[in-house]
């Protein structure tokens, strides 16, 4: 019951996921830009699982040797930014019924954002997503009514992890 009544993390609470990222063997990289107070609560909320989501997919699929992660907060969007090195040893297959990139695609659609995820150059793989604050969105208000695509259209995906 505790777990329920507790408060949603958001940006604030990225440096915290990135210690339990060190503690469980990867380097992790953080750069918060901008004023996380002035993000609204569903957005923060948004930013926060699309990172660990990302995170969580390095630890399980990259074989990486670091991961870094940067956060712009401005006045128009917030921007993400997740990016590994690919490390030494190759990635492990892909376990079937991921929701990993499909749950990020998800959560920027609700905000009409945009995601981008694939194989980087010279290796390693990298999430970038876009969530705008426009039309209103205010400090604690959900998503605007009626934005974004419908689920699984319109986000550029690259090959890669799921």
């Amino acid at each position: 019951l505790e777990a329920e009544l507790a408060p949603q993390p958001g940006i604030s609470e990225l440096d915290t996921l990135a210690g339990t990222v060190r503690a469980a063997g990867l380097p992790v990289g953080l750069v918060i830009d901008g004023d996380p107070a002035a993000v609204p609560a569903a957005v923060d909320v948004s930013v926060y699982r699309i990172v660990q989501e990302a995170l969580t997919n390095v630890l399980k699929h990259a074989g990486a040797a670091r991961a870094d992660v940067a956060v712009g907060c401005g006045d128009e969007a917030v921007t993400i930014e997740v990016t590994d090195d690919g490390g030494l040893k190759p990635a492990a297959p892909a376990p079937a019924g991921g929701h990993g990139l499909a749950g990020m695609r998800e959560r920027v659609a609700i905000f009409g954002g945009e995601l981008c995820a694939g194989p980087r150059p010279g290796g390693g793989f990298a999430v970038r997503a876009r969530l705008p604050l426009g039309d209103g969105l205010r400090r604690g208000d959900g998503p605007p009514l009626g934005r974004g695509l419908p689920l699984g259209q319109g986000m550029p995906l690259g090959e890669g992890r799921p």
